[in-house]
């Protein structure tokens, strides 16, 4: 699969990865997206595995939503439902195919976390103005993040144990959609701020990539059938 990027490295690499992960992309409906999850985000008891109210383990220690029946649907807190979360804010790309429904940046969220993250940045909080249950945090940004460049007053972090998968998905975008037209508080035309990529790079390095990970990048092959190259070489 990737047999065209090997012996590259810079920008030469991702020019090549970008070439491969394209090529193959069957682009999936955005209602496609609630079948989809059923393989790519499903647990082996037949629940969702969501990473704004999981705890890292798959054993939903406060909820959890059942495949398909949990689908939001309305919401009026935590553990109502989930829906399909653009980890990479939608806004920032104008809604525009086929990011919209990219499976890899897709990903299944308790609707009421979701719509708190809304399109802030991802980055990590200083002082929280709000908390989920396994511990999402919004709030402003920590002098570390500051004193990268960051200029953002709100920032959205998820828990440690998926903050490298976040980090992963964010390197595919800019690899698969480098050069498109785009603009959010981290990057523009899919090229990341300075700030940005040393955070992601620091989440990419403290959490590395786990089984479910790579469970998900199979399933995603055979759905959309293109690959998240940094799940399969986190080097």
């Amino acid at each position: 699969y990737y047999a065209g990027a090997f012996g590259q490295t810079g920008e030469t690499l991702r020019t090549a990865l970008k070439t491969i992960i394209s090529s193959g992309h069957s682009v999936t409906s955005y209602n496609g997206l609630w079948t989809a999850f059923g393989t790519s985000d499903r647990t082996a008891d037949g629940k969702i595995w969501d990473m704004y109210s999981d705890d890292g383990t798959g054993t939903h220690p406060y909820y959890s939503f059942t495949y398909s029946s949990s689908q939001c649907g309305s919401y009026s807190g935590e553990g109502g439902c989930y829906n399909r979360e653009h980890s990479w804010p939608k806004s920032w790309f104008n809604e525009a195919s086929p990011m919209y429904s990219d499976l890899v940046h897709l990903v299944p969220t308790d609707g009421y976390v979701n719509g708190r993250r809304s399109n802030w940045a991802l980055g990590e909080v200083g002082s929280a103005s709000w908390t989920s249950r396994n511990g999402s945090k919004l709030g402003s940004p920590t002098s570390e993040l500051s004193g990268w460049g960051c200029t953002e007053g709100t920032v959205f972090e998820p828990i440690d144990a998926f903050k490298g998968d976040f980090a992963r998905i964010y390197f595919y975008m800019v690899t698969r959609y480098k050069g498109t037209s785009e603009s959010g508080p981290m990057s523009s035309n899919f090229e990341l701020k300075p700030w940005a990529k040393a955070l992601l790079l620091k989440w990419h390095r403290m959490d590395p990539v786990s089984e479910k990970e790579r469970a998900r990048n199979d399933a995603i092959y055979t759905t959309q059938h293109n690959r998240n190259p940094f799940v399969d070489y986190p080097n």
